[in-house]
């Protein structure tokens, strides 16, 4: 496979810069993918292929924050008209609004998915129970300015969160206190937690970070050659992908933390990435307003990708036509037929 270069798959459609994605597990019909973006129109796709399949409409201002629940059947949003909803993933409606005092940034599914986790610019965390619509949400205080991110641990016992008062945080669900805080050099961005529970992972400045889930401890940090806003650590834990400001995607070998590749593709600076659930590709959201899906093993078969290798001559294979797929996704490779 030597000689191959990376061929992303751009996901167009939406029209304003892409803040937030996240996948759904492996379910019996694949696994999907869902974006938030400043145009107010969230987006759900396949996640394998980024074909489109459906648009939320509702919101009354920027979507900032997306997520999906395990088995893809609920979505929820945050977004600019201080409001979070959940939807009915598979036909597209809304299920339940819930009103905040300031714009949502971040939302959360539990994982049996029967209560939702809020972060706002109000500086506050809430769980509603989206049994009990009616009951009034918990509330996490102590945050000193706006949350950019926020995450249920596997257990759900446990809350993370980051702001730009420039700290991580970690509350108990059941009492609503805050049980740690970590202190940053610098405004965190992203966080994520792997599947299995065990590391969390975040970003500031030039650094990608990683935390034990259990402890809070500091397993490491790594340094980017630009700003970091977002990273992803793979499935297996041998490498992450992060990118930022510098409109790259990198790829680093998560034991040495030594970069093992570089990608250009967005023409703005990257907002989000997150591995598949499989492992065998990353998506990333950027200011320039698309989606663009990576294949974690540059030559492989999977989804729209079919190895395309170079000429005997050393001919580039980024001269290979793009092929549009019928619904907004385009890959600069040959289509796979079914």
């Amino acid at each position: 496979m030597a000689g191959l270069r990376q061929t992303p798959l751009t996901c167009s459609g939406h029209t304003r810069p892409v803040v937030d994605l996240s996948f759904s597990d492996i379910t019996p019909f694949g696994y999907f993918l869902i974006s938030a973006c400043k145009d107010g129109k969230p987006m759900l796709r396949q996640g394998d292929t980024g074909d489109w399949i459906g648009t939320f409409e509702g919101h009354k201002g920027a979507v900032w924050g997306a997520t999906l629940n395990k088995d893809a059947t609920k979505a929820a949003t945050g977004a600019a008209d201080f409001t979070a909803k959940v939807w009915d993933a598979e036909k597209g409606e809304e299920l339940q609004s819930f009103a905040h005092k300031h714009i949502v940034k971040s939302v959360d599914f539990s994982a049996d998915s029967k209560t939702l986790l809020t972060g706002s610019n109000e500086k506050i965390l809430r769980i509603f129970d989206l049994q009990k619509t009616e009951a009034e949400p918990k509330q996490f205080v102590g945050h000193t300015s706006n949350i950019k991110a926020v995450h249920f641990n596997k257990d759900c016992n446990r809350v993370w969160s980051v702001s730009d008062d420039k700290t991580i945080r970690v509350w108990d669900v059941n009492t609503c206190q805050e049980i740690h805080c970590i202190d940053t050099p610098s405004a965190p961005g992203s966080l994520e937690l792997t599947s299995d529970g065990s590391i969390f992972t975040a970003t500031y400045g030039n650094f990608t970070v990683f935390y034990n889930a259990e402890n809070f401890e500091k397993i490491k940090e790594i340094k980017a050659p630009a700003p970091v806003n977002t990273a992803s650590l793979h499935p297996s834990k041998n490498f992450f992908v992060c990118g930022g400001e510098d409109f790259k995607m990198y790829k680093f070998d998560y034991y040495t933390g030594e970069e093992i590749e570089s990608f250009k593709g967005h023409f703005g600076p990257v907002h989000c990435v997150r591995f598949s659930p499989d492992g065998e590709l990353y998506a990333s959201g950027s200011e320039d307003g698309t989606l663009r899906l990576w294949q974690t093993t540059v030559g492989t078969t999977y989804g729209l990708w079919k190895c395309v290798a170079p000429d005997i001559d050393g001919a580039d294979t980024n001269s290979t036509p793009a092929v549009t797929t019928g619904t907004g996704a385009s890959v600069e490779a040959v289509k796979v037929e079914s």
